[in-house]
């Protein structure tokens, strides 16, 4: 890492605004991080950060996944990005972006598989375990034993890191229905 890229990290990591979101590129520095799932789309300039930061601390190209409601989403507090301008903004950070719309226990049950091997993982809701729901069972399969997962609650102060085992325990008590 250059001299310049060790500063924005310094910078990010121990300065920037708001606050909550050092944690975060705190755990991209302190591992190669090349894959990144978002569950429920936070902030957008956070985002652009995060895939930036991984780029430069890994020196590989990034890949990043979004799950989100998009348009399909309540009107509510913070940024709430259409799919269409999603996919334009984020199409510039020169990473390989998948933005897969729709509710989260859904989309997961769908998309596990395509997803494995997740470095960073964030969940962006007030209530996380309420709204993965079942998808819950299907997380752990999208994880290696060094990923780390966030709950980002916009009510908390910082986002929580959730450890593996407790992941796999939600998983094991959440056993998706079947068709009849």
């Amino acid at each position: 890492m250059s001299t310049g890229d060790r500063v924005r990290y310094l910078y990010l990591a121990y300065f920037s605004k708001p606050k909550r979101d050092r944690i975060l590129f705190r755990a991209i520095g302190s591992r190669s991080t090349r894959k990144i799932l978002e569950i429920g789309l936070g902030s957008a300039q956070r985002t652009l950060r995060l895939i930036d930061l991984a780029a430069r601390t890994s020196g590989e190209p990034v890949r990043y996944a979004a799950i989100d409601l998009f348009e399909a989403r309540e009107a509510g507090p913070g940024e709430c990005l259409s799919l269409k301008e999603a996919h334009c903004l984020f199409k510039a950070s020169k990473a390989h972006v998948q933005l897969i719309p729709g509710d989260p226990a859904l989309t997961l049950r769908r998309s596990a598989n395509s997803l494995q091997n997740m470095d960073l993982v964030i969940v962006n809701h007030e209530n996380p375990a309420e709204w993965l729901g079942e998808g819950w069972f299907y997380l752990p399969r999208m994880l290696h034993k060094g990923s780390k997962v966030y709950f980002d609650q916009p009510t908390a102060e910082t986002p929580l890191l959730v450890p593996l085992a407790e992941i796999e325990t939600r998983a094991a008590g959440c056993r998706p229905r079947r068709a009849a």
